[in-house]
């Protein structure tokens, strides 16, 4: 896992949405930054995605941004090509930015492992909590509320420290090339 405090590796990938190449400069929220990688076929993505969109709105106007990235090979996996994401995107409403990494190599320097994998970085872009959005994964009868993601965006919120104690994201491995 990415040690907490690095400094937030930078990127510029197109948005499967508007095609406009972003940076993580261009997405970075006031506050802080919420880094996902996602994808459209993943059972757990698809288990989560409408959460994602609650608590990006209700951090947003915090001063907290997220963008979404997907890294998976969509040769390999066509579910998972830009322009199906820009369905699910669209479909769903993503009030985020949503990213291809085509080469792979922003979920390499993050060391993303599975879809969904969550990174929060504070106002200076250091990496404050890193792992899963909740405990809930297909079938296993758990609440989706985002319990995990939104006590740390509340402590960061509040100024408060950040539970060292964190859960690594459980879901489908990133489809390496």
């Amino acid at each position: 896992m990415l040690e907490l405090a690095t400094v937030a590796p930078d990127f510029e990938l197109p948005d499967v949405v508007t095609g406009k190449k972003m940076s993580f400069t261009d997405v970075r929220g006031a506050k802080g930054t919420v880094v996902m990688f996602i994808c459209a076929h993943c059972p757990y993505v698809i288990h989560v995605q409408e959460e994602l969109v609650r608590v990006a709105g209700d951090f947003q106007d915090l001063g907290v941004d997220f963008v979404a990235i997907c890294s998976n090979d969509a040769d390999n996996y066509p579910a998972d090509h830009p322009d199906k994401l820009k369905q699910q995107a669209e479909t769903i409403g993503f009030s985020f930015p949503y990213l291809y990494d085509e080469d792979q190599s922003v979920a390499k320097a993050y060391r993303a492992e599975c879809t969904p994998d969550f990174f929060l970085f504070d106002e200076n872009n250091q990496l404050v909590y890193r792992g899963r959005l909740d405990a809930a994964t297909p079938g296993n009868d758990q609440p989706v509320d985002g319990r995990d993601l939104r006590g740390a965006l509340n402590a960061l919120i509040d100024g408060k420290p950040i539970s060292e104690e964190q859960f690594p994201s459980m879901g489908c491995n990133i489809k390496w090339k």
